[in-house]
């Protein structure tokens, strides 16, 4: 299952290029072991989540039909790595062509940018709800989660449009992936690029700015939903509150986590490339499989149904 590493160089964009999979027999055999089931898992999970939703008109709610869209994202990153990896690994095949690199680390871009402002969207939902219950039907009208929902996809096209432009404005001089799957990074690494300051100065400012819009909207929500709750009186909507925010706050954690995770390996070259790896698939696996189980169980309506 071990494929040797490749160092001839050539032209990528029109023959296949060969990804190091850098794994022992019985490495590969557990990848395959632990990625495919839990892949299957989180599409059946996701997917059923979003059947439930769209097939239950009094789940037609701001929350869930943003749940909706937090699954199908799930559905977009796992699917983007999962397979192609696994198939890798038993056929050993381990070879991929530009074109369809450069779609796997969109898609995995993607992925990842959605996840943040959808989380955003979320809390604001959240803080709407509990903090102006009487007025949450107008703050959130369908127009309104329409242009959130919108605003949410378009900022994170146009965001990598602009970043995957300044890669794939440079030749390819390499041919070998240093990794088991293609990202902005590696596909940057295959390049005749010279002076990268350009890539590296944005790609650090969107992945900041996409931190700081997630960041920045749940501490002032959760700030203002926690004084909320402090004023009230009643224990029930004080529980419901907290119950609600929980579900909210431990998704945003297990996806803040992953994703620093990878974001610090790549920064960090010194970095074993077996924990490279694993943070790669951790990436996409541990929140695609945990986000409809979390909601699933933890939403009464959602479990109801």
């Amino acid at each position: 299952m071990q494929r040797n590493r490749w160092t001839t160089v050539c032209n990528c964009r029109t023959t296949e290029c060969p990804i190091c999979m850098d794994l022992s027999r019985e490495g590969a055999y557990a990848t395959v072991i632990i990625a495919l089931p839990a892949y299957m898992f989180a599409v059946l999970c996701n997917l059923l989540l979003i059947g439930t939703i769209v097939s239950n008109r009094t789940l037609h709610e701001p929350m869930y039909i943003l749940l909706c869209n937090l699954s199908l994202n799930d559905l977009i990153g796992i699917s983007a790595l999962v397979p192609r990896s696994v198939f890798d690994l038993m056929f050993e095949y381990g070879l991929i062509t530009f074109p369809a690199c450069v779609l796997q680390a969109w898609f995995m871009h993607i992925y990842g940018g959605a996840t943040f402002f959808i989380l955003s969207v979320m809390a604001f939902d959240r803080y709407a709800a509990i903090c102006h219950p009487l007025r949450y039907h107008s703050i959130m009208s369908k127009t309104t989660l329409i242009c959130l929902i919108a605003s949410s996809w378009i900022i994170t096209f146009v965001s990598l449009a602009v970043l995957f432009g300044l890669t794939l404005q440079y030749p390819i001089c390499r041919r070998e992936i240093s990794t088991y799957y293609c990202d902005n990074v590696t596909i940057l690494k295959l390049t005749c690029a010279t002076d990268t300051t350009v890539n590296n100065i944005y790609g650090l400012f969107i992945t900041g700015f996409f931190n700081a819009v997630a960041l920045s909207s749940i501490v002032f929500t959760y700030m203002c939903i926690l004084i909320t709750c402090c004023r009230t009186s009643d224990s029930d909507s004080k529980s419901k509150a907290w119950h609600t925010c929980g579900t909210h706050l431990t998704v945003f954690v297990i996806f803040e986590i992953s994703s620093s995770a990878i974001v610090l390996a790549h920064r960090f070259p010194d970095a074993p490339p077996v924990l490279r790896k694993i943070m790669g698939l951790a990436y996409v696996i541990v929140p695609s499989c945990l986000n409809p189980v979390i909601y699933g169980l933890n939403t009464k309506n959602i479990r109801a149904k």
